[in-house]
């Protein structure tokens, strides 16, 4: 990983992002940081759906939107959001049960 990377999975690893964010105009929104695997997820703030799915390396991500890195430390089993992307993240945990919703 290089020198300074803020978040726990390398900048190869896959994550689930929208397909309208990757080619569209869509802006991430939320971020969830999966509990049981570690994973993370970048969406726009709708519920995605199988057609509107992605899967990108962490690296894109960020090369996409580098405010991602503020969040880049919340732990396994929480997640943040914003309204748009100039306003600030909000950290929260999100409970058990959405987080494996979320993870499916």
């Amino acid at each position: 990983m290089p020198e300074n990377w803020p978040f726990d999975q390398p900048t190869n690893c896959a994550v689930l992002t929208n397909h309208s964010i990757v080619f569209g105009d869509d802006d991430i929104l939320y971020v969830f940081h999966d509990l049981d695997d570690h994973g993370w997820q970048f969406l726009n703030g709708r519920p995605p759906t199988t057609k509107d799915v992605a899967v990108v390396a962490l690296k894109t991500i960020v090369e996409m939107d580098s405010t991602v890195l503020e969040v880049a430390d919340i732990p396994p089993g929480w997640a943040a959001r914003r309204t748009n992307p100039s306003s600030p993240w909000e950290r929260f945990e999100y409970p058990r049960q959405e987080a494996t919703e979320e993870s499916e």
